[in-house]
């Protein structure tokens, strides 16, 4: 069962069934999918989504919440730890990939900041791994502010699904990572 987490304006919680329409609202919009699979997802597809986030917890110890704005109660996004077994090299496969999306009309005002930084502390508290990573897009200037304001370092260029993508590395307690980039072995 996911925690839930308080900031100064969000309240990030479980993933419940009827988050499904504004789950599935936040990624019909194509600013939301620009950089993160580029089209729109199914609704059955996002559905999935929502599955995978609460089994996550369950089989894990760790997964994704879902993002509430205090002041409206509105549902603005997802954020989470993930292993989702990328095909990806270098392979990041064991080690919890933080994610996140936020709705558009929240962008600009911090928010996914201060959501990423209050996950990164959870995880140093609770994650028995001490590295953590996320890979994004490269042409996503916003994400990778918020991953470097949030302790994140590029570690490599890659490419995920045909796109170029950058691998960002960040080691517990955000202390400076000490290794080249991350191999399942080491």
């Amino acid at each position: 069962m996911a925690p839930t987490i308080e900031t100064a304006r969000l309240t990030l919680r479980g993933h419940r069934a009827d988050d499904l329409a504004a789950s599935a609202a936040m990624w019909a919009d194509p600013e939301i999918t620009r950089y993160i699979g580029g089209k729109p997802p199914s609704e059955q597809d996002v559905w999935f989504k929502v599955l995978r986030y609460a089994g996550l917890w369950a089989l894990m110890g760790f997964g994704y919440w879902a993002i509430e704005e205090k002041a409206t109660g509105e549902y603005v996004g997802e954020l989470g730890f993930a292993d989702f077994m990328r095909d990806i090299e270098p392979s990041i496969r064991g080690v919890p990939e933080l994610g996140w999306a936020l709705v558009s009309r929240v962008h600009g005002k911090g928010y996914a900041t201060e959501a990423v930084a209050a996950a990164v502390a959870w995880g140093d508290a609770h994650l028995t791994s001490s590295l953590t990573v996320c890979i994004i897009s490269l042409g996503n200037v916003q994400s990778i502010r918020v991953a470097v304001k949030c302790g994140y370092e590029e570690k490599q260029r890659t490419v995920y699904h045909g796109e170029p993508t950058i691998l960002f590395e960040r080691q517990k307690n955000g202390a400076p990572s000490t290794k080249e980039p991350h191999s399942p072995q080491g």
